[in-house]
């Protein structure tokens, strides 16, 4: 049973023609397919393209990440909508989320009134995206980053149905994992599940259990171990999926099979 890194920013390995590389590293470490996350127009008609080259094995979402929200979001956010409508998906296809979307506090400038503008672009373009989200009837990846009551009290307004909701890169606590279970949100994990001062994350997966986990690369950042320090790719999932089935007491074999089962339901791969 082969691994789906349900989160990979795979941009940055394409303008420098190191793709094909990756990908097949990927394949030899057991990754037979990989989510794009998109987070800006730069790089959504990139991932339309890799998908429709490498149908099967790279799947895109579109959406405009929280840090990449100014003054102009609305003009980026309206033109989402067309990856879904397109006269010609075999040749073009269609998005299988929309995100990466969300909050994000931490790169906030430390001027209070920037920072009070800017998340509050943050705001407007998430329910934006919400109410495309939920028109569409797709599934969203959430991007949380010191401000999960924030997104949760959003998506709870918008009505989007929490079954087909992810915060990706879940790093709260089971708390917050109890949350978002009771909602019916999931939550996945990345290569910071494996860092020895990441017991909470660990108790959040336990939290969510075996039977919903997903997991991702967030690829290139947070390598997990033993690479940490070194930039990451999808061929590194693999060390978190081993990771993890000992988190769970499983093996690697469950512990594939669980996860790549969650991963084709949710974003219907």
């Amino acid at each position: 049973m082969g691994l789906i890194d349900t989160h990979t920013h795979l941009d940055a390995f394409a303008r420098r023609g190191e793709l094909p590389d990756v990908l097949a590293r990927a394949r030899t470490a057991g990754v037979e397919a990989m989510v794009a996350i998109g987070t800006d127009a730069d790089d959504w008609t990139l991932y339309r393209g890799l998908a429709r080259d490498h149908p099967g094995r790279v799947h895109y979402t579109v959406g405009l990440h929280p840090c990449s929200v100014g003054g102009d979001w609305a003009g980026r956010v309206a033109q989402l909508e067309a990856f879904w409508s397109g006269a010609h998906p075999e040749e073009s296809p269609r998005p299988v989320a929309l995100g990466e979307v969300g909050l994000d506090r931490f790169h906030l400038p430390q001027d209070p009134a920037a920072a009070g503008q800017i998340f509050g672009w943050q705001q407007a373009a998430f329910a934006g995206q919400l109410g495309l989200a939920k028109r569409l009837d797709c599934p969203v990846v959430v991007h949380s980053r010191g401000a999960f009551a924030e997104c949760v009290a959003q998506i709870d307004a918008a009505g989007v149905d929490w079954r087909r909701v992810v915060f990706h890169c879940f790093t709260e606590g089971p708390g917050e994992m109890a949350e978002l279970v009771q909602r019916g949100g999931w939550g996945s994990f990345t290569g910071v599940i494996t860092y020895k001062n990441a017991e909470a994350v660990r108790a959040a997966a336990r939290a969510q259990g075996l039977g919903r986990l997903m997991i991702e690369t967030d690829a290139p950042f947070l390598t997990p171990m033993p690479h940490r320090g070194k930039p990451n790719e999808p061929a590194y999932l693999r060390h978190t999926a081993e990771f993890s089935a000992g988190v769970f007491g499983v093996g690697y074999e469950e512990l594939a099979a669980v996860t790549t089962g969650n991963a084709r339901a949710f974003f219907g791969l």
